[in-house]
């Protein structure tokens, strides 16, 4: 993973966190553990490869904990750790953050919407 380059608190978070996918996995894991095809449902636009790398990348960082169970076919579980459960409140300002962003264009095209 790249290195921050101004040391700034938000820049190692957008680091880690500034993917197009990584957070969005990270509110589903919120729910509790999912299987890798659950999250694959969850996220219809993302790649296979994309989710491996991305769900990687969450337990390199000890944000998110890949558990397999020896079964036939095999069982892998993919949960949040107690480090990866401190984005609760991350995911939970970035929902009422869109939330704003939707009320907002939904009002600015009522707007311009002429009136019959």
């Amino acid at each position: 993973m790249k290195e921050s380059l101004t040391g700034c608190s938000v820049e190692e978070s957008m680091r880690l966190l500034g993917g197009r996918w990584r957070l969005l996995l990270a509110s589903y894991l919120l729910d509790g553990p999912k299987r890798f095809n659950d999250l694959r449902r969850d996220v219809p636009g993302i790649s296979q490869r994309m989710l491996t790398l991305d769900l990687r990348a969450l337990e390199e960082a000890g944000l998110v904990k890949r558990t397999v169970y020896p079964t036939s076919p095999i069982k892998v579980e993919y949960q949040l750790t107690e480090d990866g459960m401190r984005l609760h409140a991350v995911v939970a300002v970035m929902k009422e953050f869109g939330l704003w962003l939707k009320q907002r264009d939904a009002d600015q095209k009522a707007a311009t919407t002429p009136q019959a």
